[in-house]
């Protein structure tokens, strides 16, 4: 399959360029980028083609891989299932769930496979875990922690103008969810708060009567800086496994699933109308953090 690359900043380059360029499977056959020159260095980087215009990239190949802030990969997500390619998204898929309705009916509309970027929900221990746990059921909540802190000099992500206005709630929150959704189930009903260094703290009444409860920043302090998943409920308490692999493997196997998608016509776990649920939870939190009161997510 030939993948266009949409994206040329670190996630792209690092992560997505390179499993692409190491798939058996896979061809990439260009690279786009609001910054030609970065186009340029990375095409040269993978021996691959440079694009200036996103539209000829995407005329020219099977699937489109996209490393871009989500108000802009939503639109070109959007032009490239309209045009029938297959989508490769990072999460979150859009800033709205008007603009995740629209990419979702155009994926429907054009029977295009999707897979969407949950970076833990490709490694095997973390599936396995959560295909265990929704089988056992008679959890009553689940609890995530997502404190970073890229903000410090050196990270590659602390210069994201999507991240530092967005913040926690938006960058690591859609990873929380996408491993507390697979086993609580669908949410009713969203309450979110600020917390200090721009965190956010929210609140899930599942439709299950489970509860879930998030906690997420970009700017822990240094000391703070934790990651962890955990259920609790009839089974006790079980914590989410570490991935045990690298970012490069896991998005190695979204590649996977989106061929085997292609093949078969079979809706991914990840696919794109997961990736709207998602969009309409966290939209559902802002919300709830600005005005105050409990939101029922657009579903």
């Amino acid at each position: 399959m030939r993948f266009g690359l949409l994206g040329t900043g670190h996630w792209a380059a690092e992560t997505q360029g390179a499993a692409l360029a190491a798939h058996p499977e896979a061809e990439l056959a260009g690279v786009w980028g609001r910054d030609p020159a970065k186009a340029r260095a990375l095409a040269d980087r993978y021996g691959t083609r440079a694009y200036d215009r996103a539209d000829d990239l995407i005329a020219d190949v099977d699937a489109v891989a996209v490393a871009l802030p989500p108000d802009i990969q939503s639109e070109l997500a959007l032009r490239a299932a309209r045009a029938g390619r297959h989508l490769l998204l990072d999460k979150p898929v859009a800033f709205t769930t008007e603009d995740a309705d629209r990419l979702a009916r155009a994926a429907e509309e054009r029977a295009v496979a999707s897979v969407v970027f949950f970076t833990r929900r490709f490694a095997p221990p973390v599936e396995d875990f959560l295909t265990r746990a929704a089988a056992a059921g008679g959890w009553d909540g689940g609890r995530a922690t997502a404190f970073a802190s890229i903000f410090r000099p050196g990270n590659p992500y602390g210069g994201s103008p999507w991240r530092r206005e967005r913040g926690g709630l938006w960058d690591v929150g859609p990873h929380a969810l996408s491993v507390l959704l697979p086993v609580l189930g669908p949410v009713a009903e969203v309450t979110a708060v600020d917390g200090p260094r721009g965190a956010a703290h929210v609140l899930l009444r599942h439709r299950s009567g489970a509860v879930g409860t998030l906690a997420l920043t970009l700017d822990a302090r240094p000391a703070a800086v934790s990651h962890s998943c955990d259920f609790y409920g009839e089974q006790g308490v079980a914590a989410v496994p570490e991935s045990g692999i690298t970012a490069v493997e896991a998005f190695g196997a979204a590649v996977d699933r989106l061929l085997r998608g292609a093949r078969t016509g079979t809706a991914d776990p990840c696919d794109v109308r997961f990736g709207r649920e998602v969009v309409a939870i966290l939209e559902a939190a802002d919300t709830s953090r600005r005005t105050g009161r409990t939101v029922v997510p657009a579903f």
